[in-house]
């Protein structure tokens, strides 16, 4: 397996949090769909999640090549765009969920924090674990 390709550290705020990304995946017909979602970095991977089941997850099952891009909101000309590969991971998913509802928004709990309690008996979070395989930064402080 290849490393990763490194984040570097100029950008590595972008995707640290909590700044919304679009996250693109390939829909069944090739299209793209894109979708804002949140994330951190763990390591040399960007971590975001989502729920089993949603458009984003099945995509990312079937065919695990994504981009993500993030901007500076104070800066639109400071940007980073990742290219990468997707390792979906259920173990931990909620415990990962809850820090980033803690990050981007301050709740303790996504599930009765920021969406109702209710949603955690019919959504199962799961991890999209990105291996950075391109990163395109631009811009700068």
């Amino acid at each position: 397996m290849n490393r990763p390709a490194a984040i570097p550290d100029s950008h590595r705020d972008l995707l640290e949090g909590p700044i919304d990304v679009a996250l693109v995946t390939v829909m069944p017909d090739g299209q793209p769909q894109a979708t804002v979602v949140w994330c951190n970095l763990e390591g040399p991977y960007v971590m975001v999640n989502t729920m089993k089941g949603f458009r984003k997850e099945q995509n990312m099952r079937a065919r695990p090549h994504v981009a993500l891009l993030a901007i500076d909101p104070t800066d639109a000309l400071r940007w980073i765009e990742v290219r990468g590969t997707v390792e979906l991971i259920e173990e931990g998913a909620q415990a990962h969920l809850d820090r980033l509802a803690a990050l981007y928004t301050g709740a303790e709990h996504y599930f009765g924090g920021v969406v109702p309690a209710e949603y955690a008996h019919s959504e199962e979070p799961v991890i999209a674990r990105i291996t950075p395989v391109v990163v395109r930064p631009e811009g700068c402080r």
